[in-house]
């Protein structure tokens, strides 16, 4: 058997993986024109739009990327009951992303970040979100989703995937995690500092380095392997988790588990846009690792994605077909 052959068979068992993200699902809108003109009202650009695009952002992305890749995915998040909602609601089933489990709530708003652009050029970003965390009633409903998610779907593996927006309360993570490790589910977490310590006893912690450098007061510049298997360590100390995965930028990734751990160096790549890298990295780490239970294999094949879509300008899912073939040509040796 080739090495085409092998990545291909590993990843035609995608379709035979049932996963869940859970995180703060958002809608990302782009308005593009043209700027000829200075406001006589205020000394501001005035934009004539020429087109408007609706994008998934946030945890969205993360399925997206599920779904690329073939597996079958589900959402599980709270959005607010408005015509945002609605619309990312019809945008992940069209990509084939199930929205049983997505929760509304007249309490919450959809987080939608409009930008505005002109040449290429982003002139403003418009917020619109509400960053509290759930509450008591919304927390609940969420916690029962899941567990119905869980008893109904038997997945593989959970994802988390937080950006601060108030879906993962720590009410959320615990309860989740627990159920998690009731069923013998795999747990990935994509975690930004507000939460970052609340992820005890995931499968694998994926922060980037610079949430790591925030979550453990570290000031040093330079990261070695030395130090990163310090730094995995610590984390290890705090939540007793079982695999560190730690994206290092332009230097690659690092992984860590009661095995050993390593730094893979980055492939040379035309970097076009670094938006929306660890949504990808995240998806398919959590799918090699829930397919294979190989960590090397795993951080190989998710760094080399990462790559990929750095190669691509905005937010895009990981191309299936292009991650295989860079996979069988950069990594001949997996069995």
């Amino acid at each position: 058997m080739n090495d085409v052959e092998k990545y291909n068979r590993l990843f035609n068992t995608f379709s035979e993986l049932k996963v869940g993200v859970v995180g703060d699902v958002m809608l990302d809108t782009y308005m593009w024109g043209k700027v000829d003109r200075i406001s006589p009202e205020a000394p501001v650009p005035i934009v004539a739009l020429d087109h408007k695009e609706y994008r998934i952002g946030g945890a969205g992305n993360v399925a997206l990327n599920v779904a690329a890749l073939g597996a079958n995915v589900c959402m599980l998040s709270v959005t607010g009951n408005d015509e945002d909602g609605a619309l990312l609601k019809t945008m992940l089933e069209s990509k084939n992303i199930r929205t049983d489990f997505l929760l509304t709530s007249g309490k919450r708003v959809t987080t939608n970040k409009t930008r505005i652009i002109s040449k290429n050029q982003q002139m403003m970003r418009l917020d619109k979100e509400i960053t509290t965390d759930l509450g008591y009633e919304d927390e609940n409903r969420l916690i029962l989703a899941v567990q119905n998610f869980i008893a109904q779907e038997k997945p593989d593996v959970i994802i988390f995937e937080d950006y601060n927006k108030g879906v993962l309360t720590l009410g959320v993570i615990e309860k989740v995690i627990g159920l998690c490790k009731h069923h013998q589910i795999i747990t990935t977490v994509d975690p930004k500092r507000k939460n970052f310590f609340s992820y005890k006893g995931v499968t694998i912690f994926k922060p980037n380095l610079k949430e790591v450098k925030e979550g453990l007061n570290i000031i040093a510049d330079g990261v070695d392997l030395g130090a990163l298997k310090d730094i995995h360590a610590q984390l290890q100390g705090a939540l007793g988790h079982e695999i560190s995965f730690i994206t290092l930028s332009e230097k690659g990734v690092f992984y860590q588990n009661s095995s050993g751990g390593d730094i893979i160096p980055s492939h040379i790549r035309n970097i076009a846009d670094v938006s929306g890298a660890g949504d990808t990295v995240i998806a398919v780490a959590s799918l090699v690792y829930a397919a294979t239970k190989d960590v090397r294999l795993m951080a190989e094949i998710a760094n080399i994605a990462g790559g990929l879509v750095c190669e691509e300008v905005g937010t895009v899912a990981i191309d299936k077909e292009k991650l295989l073939l860079e996979s069988s040509m950069l990594l001949p040796e997996a069995g």
